[in-house]
């Protein structure tokens, strides 16, 4: 299978998995569950976060090459998530909240897949160079 295909078809899954998120944004707002139940108005704002990331990974499916930035955007912003997720993790830990690693690893692995499919740069040609 050629790398452009497989990035086509990774952008596609990373791009549904991340706007599948607004359900569980729409069930918070929906149910004031971000104030009710967790007193957590933050979460239904990080939540909104991944929606136009899915958007814009499902556009870039079609021509990677030509939405280099974008991918590499996305590539990092899940290693980022997956780094801080992983941080309260050990903090929650430490404190004897048992948390599961799992979300960590599932943010990390999609970034670093991100990246070791990031399509190459392109070369720039220069006006009047056929």
């Amino acid at each position: 299978m050629k790398k452009e295909r497989l990035t086509q078809i990774v952008l596609v899954i990373v791009g549904l998995l991340n706007l599948a998120i607004i359900y569980f944004l729409c069930r918070d707002l929906w149910h004031s569950s971000w104030l009710l139940d967790r007193k957590n108005e933050v979460e239904p704002m990080f939540l909104s976060f991944f929606i136009p990331v899915g958007v814009f990974l499902l556009m870039a499916a079609r021509r990677p090459s030509e939405h280099r930035s974008m991918i590499a955007l996305a590539a990092w912003w899940h290693i980022s998530h997956g780094m801080v997720m992983a941080i309260q993790t050990v903090e929650a830990w430490n404190h004897g909240v048992h948390r599961n690693f799992t979300d960590v690893i599932i943010f990390l692995v999609i970034g670093v897949v991100l990246l070791v499919l990031l399509p190459a740069k392109r070369e720039a040609v220069a006006p009047g160079v056929a």
